[in-house]
């Protein structure tokens, strides 16, 4: 019997272009499912291969219907998931086999019955642009590990590029000339991005120091070479904000302070939806709700009659 996930898998990389990330998260995700469906009660038990018996698994896989799909989420909700992450795994159950009921390995989708929980929205975390500016200039170093440090952060609140994207930059895909930077997208789609003087003087420094290597094509690499890895990347973002003072700062977080910093100054939000490479303009009107909480906040602050009067003959505290 073949692995029904592999041949997903498989597909997702060759027939929609998948980044080697996303199919990394898919491939645990469904790993975890399949455990789950040939033996609940271990499923989650970190000792054990999420593929112990892979026949047994495949079968389950192809055999399960919708209550098998919610007894996976009640399980991961029972052990503390976040809902995002249920809804993330629930995500890549759902593809897992709209592709098999497709190719008709299965005779129906189970995974169409199943609603999705539920979304806490929390607006996302944006720094300060005083926070920003001290984040990305927190490596302090001449040497070409300080400077391509630098060169990564600059990199990433200058194009408000997502973790995956900076990791596949190129070497060619830098204009300096034109002051545009490429970034292939979800989907292997390649949108242009403007890129500022500094982070295109942090990455000038960064080359000169023989930062990127021709026979790799990789901009942003590691001391033998090799392209860094998204994980190595978020660390050096995540030393640079414990520097900073900010250690709650992530990749992420650069990206939503790249878009809410353009937007208080003035940018249009189609703009900033073609510059982050949103499908849809509802996403990046998201930012809109932090620019009037951060309007609000400074008026407040700042304003002499923001607060309510003190009542004449009463000492203000």
């Amino acid at each position: 019997m073949e692995d029904p996930i592999g041949l997903v898998l498989n597909a997702l990389a060759v027939e929609r272009g998948v980044s080697p990330e996303t199919l990394r998260a898919y491939r645990s995700d469904l790993r975890q499912y399949a455990a789950y469906l040939a033996d609940p009660r271990r499923a989650f038990d970190a000792a054990v291969p999420a593929a112990e018996n892979p026949r047994v698994a495949s079968a389950a896989v192809l055999a399960a219907g919708h209550l098998e799909i919610r007894g996976f989420l009640a399980c991961l909700k029972e052990r503390g998931d976040k809902k995002s992450t249920i809804a993330r795994k629930l995500a890549a159950v759902r593809t897992l086999y709209r592709y098999l009921w497709r190719d008709g390995l299965v005779a129906a989708n189970p995974a169409a019955a199943v609603a999705t929980p539920k979304q806490d929205k929390p607006l996302p975390r944006v720094l300060s642009v005083d926070a920003a500016q001290a984040l990305v200039e927190s490596p302090r170093g001449d040497d070409a590990r300080g400077l391509r440090d630098r060169a990564i952060l600059e990199t990433f609140y200058s194009t408000g590029a997502r973790l995956a994207e900076l990791t596949a930059l190129n070497i060619g895909d830098a204009d300096r000339d034109a002051g545009m930077v490429r970034l292939l997208g979800k989907g292997r789609k390649e949108r242009i991005v403007p890129i500022g003087s500094r982070a295109l003087g942090a990455l000038r420094a960064y080359r000169g120091t023989g930062g990127g290597v021709a026979r790799t094509g990789a901009l942003f690499v590691g001391t033998t070479g090799r392209r860094l890895s998204s994980r190595t990347i978020a660390r050096i973002v995540k030393a640079g904000a414990a520097a900073a003072g900010s250690p709650e700062a992530s990749p992420h977080t650069l990206r939503h302070s790249f878009a809410t910093h353009l937007l208080e100054g003035g940018a249009d939000l189609r703009s900033i939806q073609e510059m982050l490479g949103h499908a849809s303009l509802a996403t990046t009107q998201r930012y809109t709700h932090l620019t009037v909480d951060h309007i609000m906040k400074a008026y407040d602050d700042a304003h002499p009659r923001a607060k309510a009067a003190v009542p004449p003959g009463r000492r203000a505290r």
